[in-house]
């Protein structure tokens, strides 16, 4: 398949491939996503078999206006509401019961849908321009780290899509949150950049918490009601693992790993927060010198996708454990990323 490069002046060329039945690849604030019209079945399906990506993972609608979801949803609730006029246009994806005419492709057969309204400028205008909902995941093969930039969609997905639209780097760096507001008290799926505290700070606590199912390290059952929930996400072509407990110790332990790799004839990839100057430069990497979490979140794919540039068989990274706000989003990628590989060290 012939790819185009479209340019952000070039948009309406856009639109006009998704309203004639093909997938286009376009930039969000968050990663780039992979869309279709949402009345386009075949082409729903394509993203599928594009991506690789399992027919019980539902996707994404991503909307221009909060006037479109009277189309997508039967009951937008109380909750709903606030978080639209709070949050949205912005990267949040709400779960709500789906009409019943919306194709059984985009929500994986279940009753309910996601949907977002991306604040990025070229999605809102591309979206526009399509004069439908357009159904995303992210724009990137099943399975690896989300495409933040063109070149890494280019490199997942070239000769695969129609077009692949060329923006800035999103300034965020993560997926969406999101938050099932079909149930009572609602359900965070899939923390983001919204946090907990600020969906708190609107809806009142007690109103809001994180599905008990996030860290629970095992493979889901079922069809998962959001994106990320389910299979192994984000992940690069090396295995990757996560060290932590005593900083001293875990250092020593990823130099035992690191020696006895080498040895072996492996690349060994080294990631940690905040410049350590002791570990061995070749193929080390870190996510932010301060250890500041906009930038581990903005920083976190492009690394991972270096590191599988670099050839690397193995990566450590050191000491990530975040649980709170932006910090738990960050290591909810990692840990899908590592397939929950994480290794507490103690001694020195």
């Amino acid at each position: 398949m012939l790819t185009k490069v479209i340019m952000p002046d070039e948009l309406e060329e856009a639109a006009q491939m998704i309203l004639q039945g093909g997938i286009v690849a376009f930039p969000t604030e968050t990663v780039y996503g992979l869309g279709a019209g949402i009345h386009q079945e075949e082409a729903i399906q394509k993203i599928y078999r594009v991506k690789g990506r399992p027919m019980d993972n539902p996707l994404i609608v991503h909307i221009s206006q909060k006037e479109q979801m009277v189309d997508l949803t039967r009951k937008v609730s109380k909750f709903a509401k606030i978080l639209l006029d709070t949050f949205c246009p912005g990267p949040l994806t709400l779960i709500l019961p789906k009409k019943e005419n919306l194709s059984h492709y985009i929500t994986a057969g279940l009753d309910t849908v996601a949907i977002r309204i991306p604040i990025h400028p070229l999605a809102q205008k591309f979206i526009q321009l399509s004069g439908c909902p357009v159904a995303a995941p992210s724009a990137n093969l099943s399975g690896r780290p989300s495409s933040t930039i063109f070149t890494h969609v280019k490199e997942d997905l070239w000769g695969k899509v129609d077009g692949i639209i060329k923006g800035d780097e999103p300034s965020l760096g993560l997926e969406s949150t999101i938050v099932d507001v079909s149930v009572n008290p609602a359900l965070i799926l899939r923390p983001g950049h919204i946090t907990l505290e600020m969906l708190e700070e609107v809806l009142g606590k007690g109103q809001i918490q994180y599905d008990p199912a996030l860290l629970v390290r095992k493979e889901r059952e079922g069809v998962a009601k959001a994106p990320g929930m389910k299979y192994k996400h984000y992940a690069p072509r090396a295995d990757l693992f996560l060290l932590e407990g005593n900083a001293k110790a875990v250092k020593k332990k990823i130099m035992y790993y690191y020696q006895k790799k080498t040895e072996q004839g492996k690349k060994v990839g080294i990631m940690t927060v905040g410049k350590v100057s002791d570990y061995p430069q070749d193929f080390y990497r870190f996510l932010s010198k301060t250890g500041d979490e906009k930038q581990v979140a903005s920083n976190l794919y492009r690394i991972l996708r270096e590191f599988d540039d670099l050839g690397v068989d193995y990566i450590y990274a050191e000491n990530i454990r975040m649980e709170e706000g932006l910090s738990g989003a960050i290591f909810n990628r990692l840990i899908k990323a590592a397939s929950y590989q994480i290794e507490r060290v103690e001694d020195v």
